[in-house]
């Protein structure tokens, strides 16, 4: 089984709701999200509405995407697959997890490669 496969295999073990602490075993939140990996991924930027569109198009157009992360971050983490977590900071409300920084899934938490701020924060 190579990198991304056991990535796949730990990320599908995770369920939202999910405590995560980061390296030093600090919990930094709750899992909000679980995306896996899609190696062809392509991230499309969303088209510009136009000054005729109606209101509802409007709203569609500016609507929220997952990840909310600059786009080249985006894009590797839509191939890599990626945690949203939900967090207790008074900083950021949510940042996201790659997968390649899950350490390990286990006693029902899961269980980071990193520490909290190495993490990107939900823009």
């Amino acid at each position: 089984m190579d990198q991304q496969d056991a990535q796949q295999a730990t990320i599908s073990r995770i369920t939202t709701g999910m405590p995560v602490v980061d390296v030093a075993g600090t919990e930094i939140g709750t899992v909000d999200l679980v995306q896996r990996g899609d190696p062809n991924a392509v991230t499309v930027q969303s088209p510009t509405a136009d000054p005729g569109s109606s209101l509802d198009e409007l709203i569609e157009a500016t609507a929220v995407e997952e990840p909310d992360v600059p786009a080249d971050l985006a894009a590797r983490l839509l191939h890599t697959g990626y945690l949203k977590v939900s967090t207790e900071s008074a900083d950021v409300e949510a940042v996201y997890v790659p997968a390649d920084r899950i350490a390990a899934v286990a006693d029902g938490r899961v269980s980071l490669t990193v520490d909290v701020a190495d993490l990107p924060p939900e823009e």
